[in-house]
């Protein structure tokens, strides 16, 4: 049985699964959506689980000193982060700890600041707390192409998405109770910089906001980038933050339903002191280990998958400028996701319900990550090449047909 990233199952025996990416549609449709890869996952984590069953040891989940430990060198590894492993506690998953952090820190009715484009789920976790969205939207810039002093420049100009440090403060200043922030930015692709990270800071320690930092995608960086935890970055940051994170999107682990919530300072406890003991209890007992073996012994897979994935990018990279020139489209720092801005294709008000309904494709709806985004599709690219040229064709398909109308 193959254990490398590298090694992808036929098509038609990965329409077996069963989780969502593989039910949620007829088995005719591609699912370029949910954030799940089609990877073998690490031998590793493999053998863990396969002895957990074989000795029937499938209880209660009791303490797990392991995963703090494991975290905790992870976490020095990969970022210079110092960690300890009582800083580390567990929920039953990122959304469950997010929901139950605002519910301890806060009351119904507090406003909640976010950033979009931006995971939909964090809609969802905000509404199931009684709280409201406020806004502040990621700053779209252009770069490069032509200018007024290279007006024949054939460079194409590239998107950058980055925090809006002043509609951060105006939303903090107005009242704001928390700033729920993705980091990487999910589905953009950005890791947010040291520098606006501790602006982030300094303002949360100034209006008494609290900063729930979603880091789930953290350890998919690519060569030359640089992820910076929330809580590195300043001792404001220790007293203004808590990171919520899991071993789901980076391991593909996400069906085992194990988290985990990391706070560095007496005062941010204080404020969580009514979270639920039971969220420990309620984790996975595979899941946490699971989770602990990862973090320990993972990184020679997460390696190769990285590598599997620089590939991947590079691949899509090529298809959309060979075959949709004109879709506004940027390489993601961290991940497995692409945002593409399909507007001058001319697709009708939604691009990504028609392409489902001519092409049998599926990718997220942009405007499930914002109302304004209605035009994008953000896209899963942690795939068989094959499906990712398949994808991009049924856009160029029906791009083609919008033409000649």
């Amino acid at each position: 049985m193959p254990n490398l990233p590298t090694e992808l199952r036929p098509l038609e025996e990965l329409r077996e699964r069963h989780s969502s990416k593989w039910r949620r549609f007829n088995r005719d449709v591609l699912p370029m959506h949910v954030a799940e890869m089609d990877y073998e996952i690490a031998p590793g984590i493999k053998s863990l689980i396969i002895d957990f069953v074989t000795r029937s040891d499938l209880g209660y989940l009791g303490p797990i000193p392991e995963l703090g430990e494991a975290f905790t060198g992870f976490a020095k590894r990969h970022w210079n982060w110092a960690v300890a492993p009582t800083d580390v506690r567990l929920a039953t998953d990122v959304g469950v700890g997010a929901v139950e952090i605002l519910r301890a820190a806060g009351a119904k009715g507090d406003t909640v600041v976010i950033n979009s484009p931006v995971y939909h789920s964090f809609y969802e976790w905000i509404k199931e707390a009684g709280m409201q969205v406020v806004d502040a939207p990621l700053i779209r810039e252009k770069v490069g192409g032509p200018t007024a002093e290279e007006p024949d420049s054939f460079e194409k100009p590239v998107t950058l998405w980055r925090l809006d440090i002043d509609a951060i403060e105006k939303a903090f200043k107005a009242g704001a109770k928390f700033f729920l922030m993705c980091n990487p930015q999910n589905p953009v692709g950005r890791m947010h910089t040291h520098n606006e990270l501790r602006q982030v800071a300094a303002l949360a320690a100034k209006y008494g906001v609290l900063v729930i930092s979603d880091e789930i995608h953290a350890p998919m960086a690519y060569p030359g980038e640089t992820f910076t935890p929330y809580l590195a970055v300043s001792d404001e940051a220790k007293q203004t933050g808590v990171i919520v994170t899991a071993a789901s999107k980076t391991f593909n682990l996400a069906g085992l339903k194990a988290s985990i919530i990391v706070t560095q300072s007496d005062e941010v406890r204080a404020k969580l002191a009514k979270l639920p003991e039971a969220m420990h209890w309620r984790s996975s007992l595979i899941g946490a280990f699971a989770m602990a073996e990862a973090f320990e012994n993972g990184d020679a897979w997460l390696k190769g998958t990285m590598m599997t994935l620089a590939d991947s990018r590079k691949l899509l990279a090529a298809e959309i400028a060979e075959k949709l020139p004109t879709v506004d489209f940027h390489l993601p720092e961290n991940g497995y996701l692409a945002w593409l801005d399909l507007s001058s294709l001319n697709l009708g008000d939604k691009p990504a319900a028609l392409l489902l309904a001519k092409e049998k494709v599926s990718f997220v709806p942009g405007d499930e990550h914002g109302e304004a985004y209605g035009q994008f599709v953000r896209i899963n690219f942690a795939c068989r090449p094959a499906s990712i040229r398949a994808a991009i064709d049924k856009i160029a398909n029906q791009a083609a047909k919008a033409a000649r109308k």
